[in-house]
């Protein structure tokens, strides 16, 4: 009997990148064969863990033995009290990401477009890719501000998701509440994703993480993380608050067991940690003030950033100055995959480590200089 090895996948896959993760700190040690290294990459809490995530951790590993609750009511209940929306309102899923492709499997069909402000996450683009649509990228205007004007001209009538990441992964920057208006009140039919992962760092009074206009009923879905502010990256845990027509949608296509036990447990205590919070916003604040103030001396332009990381321009040798950082034991994310070859982006992290940060980095110019 003949083997058949033709087995052909999708030809949607062909336009598929696998996200590419930053590396991880063992990696680069083992590879460069350094003791010390500091990850700068991948906008995680320089703080760690929220305290009371990892006391509820510890109580509930005796029942790891039973499957989760499909419905995560408890989770659900305290984000509901959190953001003042009903449970009806809400789904919790193993991270933002999962809700991005239950998003795209709810709502794309094969030729249908999303648009997407670009350079941002990569997520929206594979969510649309696996279901065979369109990604319509708007570039963003001079110092990465939103284009809205250019956004309403990018809509057709195969337009079915719009994406609005804010603060904006990579640039930092927000959308204003007033604009995020405007584009609703402009556009019929179409599902507005509001992704406010970095909502918690911004502090300009214009800003909105968008859950007014989910309870008002209009036609978004705001997606929120456990992963920056609480510090549970590990675990995996976001969700997304909606009109509830919305949500019913999503949970059409979701699986039964999406977010595991120990995730569910640790993140029904974090968002009540507001301790954790707090101390996690006024170290992010600094961090970002250290940089800028670094950024300034070494005549680097850089990106005002309402997220936990700026986004630099390191000029023209931006790979080499990447990998001259890593080789001494910092990792940052290098921009290329943005198609900003000149940049890259830093997370803040500890004290110690952004000062380890920019002692490297005076380093690697004063020799370029």
């Amino acid at each position: 009997m003949e083997i058949r090895k033709n087995i052909l996948p999708r030809k949607t896959l062909d336009t598929i990148q696998p996200y590419s993760p930053g590396k991880p700190i063992w990696e680069v040690q083992k590879e460069l064969g350094l003791d010390r290294v500091i990850k700068l990459a991948s906008n995680e809490n320089p703080l760690g863990p929220s305290p009371k995530a990892v006391e509820a951790i510890k109580k509930s590993l005796s029942e790891l033995n039973r499957y989760p609750d499909a419905d995560a009511t408890a989770l659900k209940t305290a984000i509901a009290e959190q953001y003042g929306v009903t449970t009806s309102q809400i789904i919790p899923t193993n991270g933002a990401d999962e809700l991005i492709t239950l998003v795209s499997e709810a709502f794309l069909e094969q030729g249908d477009e999303i648009i997407v402000p670009s350079p941002s996450f990569s997520e929206y683009d594979f969510g649309a890719h696996i279901m065979g649509a369109k990604v319509v990228p708007v570039p963003f205007a001079e110092n990465f501000e939103f284009d809205v004007d250019a956004i309403l001209a990018a809509v057709t009538n195969k337009t079915k998701i719009i994406y609005i990441c804010t603060p904006n992964n990579p640039t930092g920057t927000i959308m204003a509440k007033a604009d995020i208006e405007k584009v609703l009140n402009s556009v019929n039919d179409i599902l507005v994703v509001i992704d406010g992962a970095y909502s918690h760092f911004a502090d300009v009074p214009e800003y909105t993480e968008g859950v007014e206009f989910a309870k008002a009923g209009y036609p978004v879905i705001v997606l929120q993380t456990f992963s920056k502010i609480y510090g549970i990256a590990g675990l995996r845990v976001g969700f997304g608050i909606a009109p509830e027509e919305i949500i019913q949608s999503v949970l059409k296509v979701k699986e039964p067991f999406n977010v595991n036990a120990l995730a569910q447990t640790a993140a029904t205590a974090a968002i009540t940690d507001t301790e954790h919070v707090k101390a996690s916003r006024e170290a992010n604040k600094a961090g970002r003030e250290l940089f800028y103030k670094t950024f300034k001396e070494l005549g680097l332009k850089y990106t005002e950033s309402e997220a936990n990381f700026v986004l630099v321009e390191v000029g023209p040798n931006g790979e080499e100055i990447y990998k001259a950082l890593m080789a001494q034991g910092v990792i940052v994310r290098y921009g290329k995959t943005w198609g900003l070859p000149e940049f890259i982006r830093v997370s803040v992290g500890t004290p110690e480590e952004n000062e380890f940060f920019i002692e490297v980095l005076n380093g690697l110019l004063a020799k370029q200089a």
